[in-house]
């Protein structure tokens, strides 16, 4: 009989008492321990939590990439599956990962990666249609782990490793509402302004005219918004606009930094 290795799931959160719930226990059929790292929450985020039997730990907010680092160093196991406070794992998949820890298989690839769909507030489950990426979820961290990026939270295996694909899916409910985007959209612009000046790279000038309708486009026509009617036009149009923000905020800072040239000469 393969031996059946242990699983550590661990997600950060900050102020999602009305998400976390669902997260930890869409994983509870194959999690052999629960850890949540919070980094200062003002609800009932870690009582929501350590209710459903999670391990909550507190550490000050460092960027994505290391506090994902930070919950990969607090878990007791080698094997690691990640999700956010906002995703959830559908029953298919978690009875795949089930299936797959249980047969022994799952040490047979170091990396698996899991299609994440987006679920919005006014739905039940996934539209057939809805947009979706591809990442690596479930992994042994002894192989691979994630990146230090404070924007890019991936996990990064070795140029040759063997990738392989779970069937199930996530649900992705990353808009609470259009108010609350609107306020994601504009903290995260920042760090990715932050990011790009840190790597010392300068976007092209014709992205500040162009990158909100080839943004909507590719919105609206590619991810298939347009199947969602009104809400499909919503919807792409605070993604073009959350697009343009990143370059608007990157060129400012540019200006800034010309400013602040000018007058030391």
């Amino acid at each position: 009989m393969p031996q059946r290795p242990s699983i550590s799931v661990f997600i950060i959160a900050r102020d999602e008492a009305d998400r976390i719930g669902a997260a930890i226990d869409s994983v509870s059929i194959f999690a052999d321990e629960v850890i949540v790292i919070d980094s200062g929450s003002r609800d009932e985020t870690c009582a929501v939590a350590e209710a459903r039997g999670a391990r909550v730990l507190y550490n000050p907010w460092p960027g994505y990439g290391p506090q994902k680092r930070f919950g990969e160093d607090a878990c007791t196991n080698d094997w690691l599956f990640n999700l956010d406070a906002d995703e959830a794992v559908t029953p298919e998949l978690a009875a795949e990962i089930l299936k797959l820890r249980d047969s022994g298989r799952m040490t047979d690839c170091a990396f698996w990666q899991v299609a994440i769909r987006d679920v919005f507030a006014h739905e039940s489950r996934p539209a057939p249609w809805a947009y979706g990426y591809i990442q690596i979820r479930l992994y042994d961290r002894r192989a691979g782990r994630f990146s230090e990026s404070s924007v890019h939270d991936t996990v990064r295996p070795p140029k040759d490793a063997r990738l392989a694909r779970l069937k199930g899916a996530m649900s992705h409910r990353s808009i609470r509402s259009v108010a609350f985007q609107v306020e994601k959209m504009n903290r995260y612009s920042t760090m990715q302004a932050d990011d790009l000046e840190q790597r010392g790279r300068r976007l092209a000038r014709w992205r500040i005219p162009g990158e909100f309708p080839l943004a909507f486009l590719k919105a609206y026509v590619l991810r298939r918004y347009a199947l969602y009617g009104w809400w499909g036009l919503v919807i792409a149009t605070n993604y073009a606009y959350s697009r343009f923000l990143r370059v608007a905020k990157a060129y400012e800072r540019e200006l800034l930094a010309r400013t602040r040239k000018n007058s030391q000469t």
